[in-house]
């Protein structure tokens, strides 16, 4: 549950608190300034008008000082931020070298007979996997992502992406859909990057459904938008959270502890797509979880 108070009751309370402020300032002129001094009487009926000004003063001021306190607060959080993505490149860049060195040396020893190097070098690529998302996240959020945006086939981008995991499917069944007239779906957008968010949503949906399920991908136009959908038979994301799990680091309440997930890719894949001009929703369904790249389509005869 959040704590942050809605804007019509900070506004409220601003506003009382300066009304506050502005009678207390008229009573204690009343008292030392206005005759008959040190004494609550107000000889004079126009010495009530006073309250007015009064008022309104102490509320601008009251309002001004909170808006300076709230533009300090946003400022110490930017630079919270900047200095987060900083650390967070820094490590990230400098743990690649050592990460590689690791897994050298364990095909060595896994040359040498040692069984345990397969787990070595699982662990490795895990954690490799685990670096080279924080770092393309302080890339994605500090705007100093490449992005090169060409024509390109979605018949491409999704052999690419089936390509890429099908090694990891687990039993599942992955099943691609294209539209039944045969038209060949094309857009402008990154092939690399698109690639990545496809793969991205497809692993996640085989985390979070169950082995020898089937997950299918669609592909569609829908007037200027090519739309590619990820579609598992998975519990879904808890009700309240649809947004949240797009939040780096987040995972939903109730997720698998093996699913082996630091909460990344969904976060990373939406700021992929929205740095070529696409997007990455979520909608759950009876059946299971839907995600859905939206990337700009283009006409072949246009082009």
């Amino acid at each position: 549950m959040s704590n942050k108070r809605p804007p019509q009751d900070s506004a409220t309370k601003i506003a009382l608190t300066g009304i506050a402020i502005g009678a207390v300032v008229f009573l204690l002129v009343d008292w030392f300034v206005l005759p008959p001094v040190h004494t609550l009487v107000i000889a004079n009926p126009l010495d009530w008008l006073l309250l007015l000004p009064f008022s309104v003063i102490s509320i601008v001021v009251a309002q001004y000082v909170q808006h300076k306190r709230e533009a300090a607060r946003l400022e110490a959080l930017r630079e919270v931020d900047r200095l987060k993505d900083a650390l967070l490149a820094s490590v990230s860049h400098d743990l690649r070298t050592p990460l590689t060195t690791i897994k050298a040396l364990a095909h060595e020893l896994g040359a040498l007979g040692d069984e345990r190097s397969q787990i070595i070098e699982e662990q490795a690529d895990r954690l490799t996997h685990l670096v080279t998302g924080l770092l393309d996240l302080s890339r994605l959020s500090a705007g100093a992502m490449p992005v090169n945006v060409q024509l390109n086939a979605v018949d491409d981008l999704l052999t690419a992406a089936l390509q890429d995991t099908e090694s990891q499917a687990a039993g599942h069944a992955l099943i691609t859909e294209l539209p039944r007239d045969g038209t060949m779906l094309v857009g402008r957008f990154d092939l690399a990057l698109s690639v990545r968010i496809l793969v991205n949503l497809i692993e996640n949906a085989i985390k979070y459904s169950e082995p020898g399920t089937a997950i299918r991908l669609r592909a569609r136009r829908q007037q200027e938008k090519l739309l590619l959908s990820v579609e598992d038979s998975g519990p879904g994301v808890p009700t309240g959270e649809e947004e949240r799990i797009f939040t780096p680091f987040y995972r939903p309440a109730g997720a698998r502890p093996d699913a082996g997930s630091a909460g990344l890719g969904l976060a990373i894949a939406r700021l992929m797509a929205e740095g070529q001009g696409g997007a990455v929703t979520y909608e759950r369904d009876a059946g299971g979880s839907t995600f859905t790249l939206e990337l700009p389509a283009a006409d072949l005869r246009a082009e």
